[in-house]
């Protein structure tokens, strides 16, 4: 499951700012795709031993069954357990595929709808939507994530006691994640909590626990032997210990579990594959249609997707290029364990990777692995011819910025942006601007745009009923991001603070012993001749103590971040402290004006404290200065 990343944000509130999540390119080193089973299980064992991964799980099928199912690696270091088909690891986000299944299930059954409204099948439900009126959330938006909620805030991650809780129980816990930063149905950004209400619904409507709803429905049908919601028997004598950073971790008990907390084996996972692959069969028994796995895989609550883009997120999978042929996948991250269910089903062919370690780069060189091995015999699909005219395509030249972000309580700022601009019959794409690789489209028609790498519409312009004409880019952050411009001036402006505020910083810092060692000399006079270099250091040491204090917090966990500690606690002064010394620096800089401070010392400290102040409140508009990680 998508975990908060707070470490990075440490990093990013101590230079400011960072590159928008979600939107950048990921560099594959070119491999000879390797040929048969033998050569791809060295490959991949290679990658275990390069990246220090522990263990991972293998589940390679077809539509006739599995083609290779293994462990690799050790399944804890610390006793020499070796993994195997049968050694357990967590899912994480990969979970969310059974709830999208077991609402398309109920429908087939006329239980419920995905256009049935969410306020009047769990009124009970805390949330909070400004357009629900006019625009109600629906069953599908929970699925594909276009309600506008937060993800999950820090409360809702994991429970500190052995007690589990209900869905209902854990939906009660911290329902401020839970309000519509847009209109629904209009923009996706990625949610662990609308899944688990999803959850909530199938257990309100059937009458019985989800879980329990889920075994009988689905588990036991498909014949996945040990697959489970909870830290099991099975799990305990099976499962692999989970690490991070080479060091075991201990098993976290998630609060929203619909979402992300399925323990299964590579042999269970190549049971659920070959029933995506068989189009949800077993044998003569269909569990669930094909067409509503064919829903599973089309989104269609975006403005994009209504306008024709068929790329992104579906009903809890969404789409994943790799040399031109597009998997279907879902890939999830928790406590450690990383996993990726991924299928091509006009192929009849799909895989599932499953490791013991938060490495993300292991994860993503093994799936790389498995796809160019399933698809080095498979003809390439049929490609979209486009017809560029100059008619439609639109001439614009400007700077645009994600305005669906997938976020929590911590709200990263960005400093950079995608640059658009159009030559000929080719729009251009640039991220980051002026320096990221460009990427070239050609219309379809006049708001749909396909890619010349790709050959896949990928790109398509559309009104939001709140930011008016945007674009929303398809196969990026796991579904789609939309785009709104923004105007070049101020672009240029938030670099142009970033860098000089970090060039006064440097500067201040590689002058500090100066100042020191010419004050222990009697070459610097006291008071003004002090004053004015002290106080512009403070908000440095003030951000600094933030960031450490941050990264402290994530050490083991976020449990002192959860919730008000004293970690957590002297954050918020620490980032309340930065904006008031700020704000001080600048008025002892107006004070110490007329003192007869050297030009070459006022000057640099005068203009040090104004971008102090500037920096303090941008954060201030990002909602960091104050910062409550519980809230």
């Amino acid at each position: 499951m998508k975990q908060l990343k707070i470490s990075s944000f440490c990093l990013i509130v101590l230079l400011c700012f960072v590159l928008a999540p979600g939107v950048r390119g990921q560099e594959v080193e070119e491999n000879p795709a390797p040929k048969t089973i033998n050569e791809l299980r060295r490959a991949i064992l290679k990658v275990l031993q390069d990246t220090g991964t522990p263990a991972a799980g293998i589940a390679l099928v077809d539509s006739t069954g599995p083609v290779w199912v293994d462990g690799l690696g050790l399944a804890d270091r610390e006793e020499g357990v070796k993994a195997d088909e049968e050694t357990m690891f967590r899912i994480g986000s990969t979970s969310k595929i059974v709830v999208a299944l077991a609402i398309l299930k109920l429908q087939e059954q006329g239980k419920l709808n995905l256009k049935d409204k969410v306020r009047e099948l769990v009124p009970e439900i805390e949330f909070e939507n400004p357009w629900e009126e006019t625009n109600p959330i629906l069953v599908e938006h929970l699925l594909e994530h276009t309600t506008g909620w937060d993800d999950m805030h820090l409360p809702e991650l994991y429970n500190d006691g052995s007690e589990i809780l209900s869905l209902k129980e854990a939906l009660e816990l911290h329902p401020h994640s839970r309000v519509s930063r847009w209109l629904p149905g209009t923009r996706m950004a990625y949610s662990n909590t609308g899944p688990n209400v999803a959850a909530y619904i199938i257990e309100k409507v059937t009458g019985q626990p989800y879980e329990e709803f889920i075994q009988k429905n689905f588990f036991a049908p498909i014949g996945t032997e040990t697959m489970t919601y909870f830290l099991s028997e099975d799990y305990k004598q099976k499962g692999a210990t989970l690490y991070k950073e080479g060091h075991p971790s201990d098993y976290g008990h998630m609060i929203m579990r619909a979402s992300g907390s399925i323990n299964a084996s590579p042999k269970d996972m190549a049971k659920v594959m070959q029933f995506f692959l068989n189009r949800g069969k077993v044998g003569s028994n269909q569990i669930i249609s094909e067409n509503s796995l064919k829903r599973m895989e089309t989104p269609l609550t975006t403005l994009g997707a209504r306008a024709g883009l068929s790329y992104g997120y579906g009903l809890c999978l969404y789409t994943s290029e790799h040399n031109s042929f597009t998997y279907y996948k879902h890939g999830g991250g928790v406590g450690n364990g990383i996993s990726d269910f991924s299928y091509l089903p006009e192929f009849g062919v799909g895989y599932c990777v499953l490791i013991n370690s938060g490495n993300p780069n292991a994860s993503r060189k093994i799936s790389t692995l498995i796809r160019d091995f399933q698809t080095q015999h498979l003809s390439l699909p049929k490609k979209l011819v486009a017809v560029p005219s100059l008619k439609a395509l639109r001439f614009i030249n400007g700077y645009y910025q994600p305005i669906n972000p997938s976020t929590g309580p911590i709200k990263l700022p960005t400093l950079t942006a995608r640059r658009v601009w159009t030559e000929n019959d080719t729009l251009y794409s640039q991220f980051p601007a002026h320096i990221g690789d460009i990427e070239k489209y050609v219309a379809l028609n006049n708001s749909l745009y396909q890619s010349v790498k790709t050959k896949k519409a990928e790109l398509i312009f559309v009104n939001d009923p709140l930011a008016g004409e945007v674009f929303e880019l398809a196969n990026v952050a796991n579904g789609t991001v939309t785009f709104a411009t923004i105007p070049g001036a101020f672009f240029f402006a938030r670099i142009l603070l970033f860098i000089l505020w970090l060039l006064f910083v440097t500067l201040a810092f590689l002058l500090l012993p100066v100042w020191v060692f010419r004050y222990w000399r009697g070459k610097i006079s006291g008071g003004a001749n002090i004053f004015i270099r002290i106080w512009p250091l403070l908000p440095i040491v003030f951000l600094i103590s933030a960031f450490v204090l941050l990264a402290g917090g994530t050490m083991n966990g976020t449990a002192s971040l959860a919730k008000p500690t004293f970690i957590s606690v002297s954050i918020m002064i620490a980032t309340i402290a930065f904006l008031a010394s700020a704000f001080n620096s600048v008025i002892m800089a107006f004070r110490y004006r007329n003192k007869g401070i050297k030009r070459s010392v006022f000057l640099p400290a005068a203009c040090l404290s104004g971008l102090h102040l500037l920096v303090a409140f941008f954060l201030l508009w990002h909602g960091l200065i104050g910062l409550r990680t519980w809230a």
